[in-house]
């Protein structure tokens, strides 16, 4: 086991194998000496997020600490196995130049997740077209030089395999409709991106559109875009995205709060069929 920086399966690991230590009654000192580490400094930076476990190490903390459930023993393994997991160097390392260190780690969380749960303004940069995309991109602000915006549309355009991938991510999302009426990129740019709306949701049974109208009027959604991100062990993160940064919420009562709103845009959008009804509808209304 080696030193690392927390990331967040890591600490949810670390929080839960405290939570056994002190159901079984033991003091750091205590279930250091009988794991055979080397002290409670050593427990506590495992207890911290900041000490990688191997899956298979887990079987002295689950004998050590009495733990019998078969259900949660297996629901630790596959957050352990997901806590060393190597795959956020596949797209970080890639576009390294371009990208901010914390965004980085939605990366790692959107490779890791089996489950997305969206509300946005825009266009979810998982449905995107190329050129859409590159209106978007452009117009951020946020970026010094054409090839930096290039290479973000590139690594946007690879994040999308998440959609297609063995088990692929089951992406739901719930769009205020300002996001198809706000045209994007132009008249051309802006129907070509319904119609890919219209393709994926054919293409992919994985992914779920809904259209939330101006008719409803204020909304659960209505402080803003979020993501819910949930994953096959441990709870979900919520992320959040203000102009400058990510916020990643972890608490059980944040991520039940956003969970609650999500469910109450699903109710209030129109259904799946309407939602459909109102792309196609639109994009023989306004662009052809």
């Amino acid at each position: 086991m080696t030193d690392a920086q927390p990331n967040l399966h890591r600490r949810r690991l670390g929080l839960e194998l405290r939570s056994l230590r002190k159901a079984a009654g033991m003091s750091l000192a205590e279930a250091a000496d009988r794991l055979s580490l080397s002290g409670a400094p050593a427990l506590s930076k495992i207890e911290n997020g900041k000490q990688r476990v191997p899956p298979i190490a887990l079987a002295g903390f689950f004998e050590v600490y009495g733990l019998q459930n078969k259900t949660r023993i297996d629901n630790l393994r596959r957050l352990a196995s997901l806590a060393n997991t190597g795959r956020r160097a596949n797209l970080f390392d890639q576009y390294r130049q371009s990208i901010r260190d914390p965004f980085a780690e939605y990366l790692h969380l959107e490779e890791l997740a089996n489950k997305s749960e969206t509300f946005t303004w825009v266009i979810p940069g998982l449905l995107q077209t190329e050129d859409y995309a590159r209106a978007v991109v452009e117009r951020s602000r946020k970026w010094q030089t054409n090839r930096d915006i290039s290479n973000f549309v590139e690594l946007r355009m690879a994040r999308q395999e998440v959609l297609s991938r063995e088990n692929p991510l089951q992406l739901w999302c719930v769009l205020d409709e300002s996001a198809f009426l706000r045209e994007v990129g132009g008249t051309q740019v802006m129907k070509a991106q319904l119609e890919r709306l219209l393709e994926v949701t054919a293409e992919h049974r994985n992914v779920v559109i809904q259209v939330l109208a101006f008719a409803h009027g204020a909304h659960a959604g209505i402080d803003g875009p979020f993501h819910i991100l949930h994953f096959p062990a441990g709870p979900p993160v919520v992320v959040v995205e203000p102009m400058t940064t990510a916020l990643y919420l972890e608490e059980d009562s944040d991520a039940g709060r956003y969970e609650m709103a999500f469910n109450h845009l699903r109710t209030e959008a129109l259904d799946v069929e309407a939602s459909q009804r109102y792309i196609h509808d639109l994009i023989k209304d306004r662009y052809t």
